[in-house]
């Protein structure tokens, strides 16, 4: 990514009047008319966010395979019909060409473009997969008392590619990507117990402390989003990503691929509250 690039996708919302009261549609329709651009993380608490994969029909099957192999770093939360942008079932007036504050699209598994709108390359045999994101158990940890320390700063979560390899399907492989939440131990071991009821969106941590256990070399640099300070007695904590698609993408090289970018999220209707396991 270059630096001119990078700089526009760390940038924060434009439209101010967004924040955690706000409803998923309110996120929706701020990134379709282009006056939010910024990442997700701590938006619209109520509501279940998603990471996006968005392929031709030809590659569907087998990551639709990669999803079932792979539940944590990719539980599977809603699939289009080909073609179809709408995903009625994840939400009331929802467009996938629009809703999303910052796309990826991809050609041979290379990075070509991070628009805001993917309607100029909307294709009749897409189709969408919707996947859980952490963004959503946040919530759940939050209203524990569990500080976030990249929602207290306004950055976007942590994220890092794992030597954790995840199971192949057809042409889906690689490694599993991870985001990290610094925690006290005594705040660690509740979001596990948290986080364990909440298998949709990740369910709980893969990794509790130190990173190069899962092939993580340096924490200060991570390979998505923001780095945040680990402080003294506090514990990195690792959750699988959704981003994990986009390391297999990138390996598998399919034709064309639309991904949000790592931290731009589809805000659903669906609910949090309503993904908690006994």
């Amino acid at each position: 990514m270059t630096s001119s690039l990078a700089s526009r996708t760390s940038a924060r919302p434009q439209d101010h009047r967004l924040d955690a009261a706000s409803s998923a549609l309110d996120v929706r329709l701020a990134a379709r008319r282009g006056g939010f651009v910024g990442h997700t993380s701590g938006l619209a608490a109520e509501y279940v966010q998603a990471n996006l994969a968005v392929l031709p029909a030809a590659q569907a099957e087998d990551f639709r395979r990669f999803c079932a192999l792979n539940p944590q770093a990719c539980p599977l939360l809603g699939v289009s019909e080909p073609g179809d942008p709408t995903l009625a079932a994840l939400g009331v007036d929802l467009d996938i060409r629009s809703d999303v504050p910052r796309y990826r699209v991809w050609r041979h598994g290379e990075l070509v473009e991070e628009p805001t709108d993917v309607s100029a390359w909307w294709r009749e045999d897409l189709v969408t997969f919707a996947i859980g994101c952490s963004f959503s158990f946040e919530h759940a940890l939050l209203a524990e008392g569990i500080p976030l320390r990249h929602v207290e700063q306004g950055r976007n979560v942590a994220m890092y590619r794992t030597s954790i390899e995840t199971q192949a399907a057809g042409v889906f492989r690689g490694p599993t990507v991870v985001s990290m939440r610094p925690l006290s131990a005594a705040d660690a071991i509740r979001a596990v117990q948290i986080t364990a009821r909440l298998p949709r969106v990740h369910g709980a941590p893969l990794h509790l402390g130190d990173p190069s256990r899962i092939g993580i070399r340096d924490i200060a640099t991570p390979d998505y989003g923001d780095a945040v300070e680990i402080r003294d007695g506090e514990l990195p904590v690792f959750w699988a990503c959704g981003v994990t698609p986009q390391s297999a993408i990138a390996t598998a090289r399919p034709p064309f691929c639309i991904t949000h970018a790592p931290g731009y999220m589809l805000v659903t209707d669906l609910m949090n509250r309503d993904l908690v396991e006994a």
